[in-house]
């Protein structure tokens, strides 16, 4: 198993650029039984352990109607992920791809998704199924899964626009 800075073989990294403002808040803290990038599942399974996702003040409020669906995708910033591969072996076998034909946390802007079982809610507090990020990930924003979310707001005629 290659280190967490070590570059695997056929890995290209490049001196990343400095890192502008987007004016991201974190929303809240996701609690994981992860505590290394080493021992952390590759992606996350609805059967895998409950995680707890803890949503910050002012925030709480924007909860309200979350209970209703039963996935939910939540986006978290990869805080101890390096950002500087543009080719990447995942398989650590020396076949690459370039960082954007894979789900490895080691981005330029180290965003995460998943798309999580809502076990429950209480208050502030989301228990969740499917999440695979260390324990302490920062919380960008919270969504209805898309395929199961049917839109509040009238149509419009993008809507029905098609190739």
């Amino acid at each position: 198993m290659t280190g967490l800075s070590e570059i695997r073989c056929n890995e290209v990294a490049i001196d990343a650029p400095t890192p502008t403002d987007a004016g991201l808040v974190f929303i809240g803290t996701i609690r994981t039984p992860w505590k290394s990038p080493l021992d952390c599942p590759h992606q996350g399974r609805h059967d895998g352990p409950t995680c707890r996702i803890e949503v910050h003040e002012p925030w709480v409020a924007a909860l309200d109607g979350i209970d209703e669906f039963q996935r939910i995708e939540v986006l978290y910033w990869l805080h101890e992920a390096r950002r500087d591969l543009v080719r990447q072996s995942p398989g650590d076998d020396g076949n690459t791809r370039g960082t954007f034909a894979v789900r490895s946390p080691v981005r330029p802007n180290p965003i995460g998704t998943s798309i999580v079982v809502l076990v429950s809610r209480q208050g502030p507090i989301l228990d969740v199924r499917g999440l695979d990020c260390l324990d302490g990930t920062p919380l960008l924003d919270l969504k209805p899964d898309r395929m199961g979310f049917k839109p509040i707001a009238p149509p419009r005629r993008g809507d029905f626009e098609t190739g």
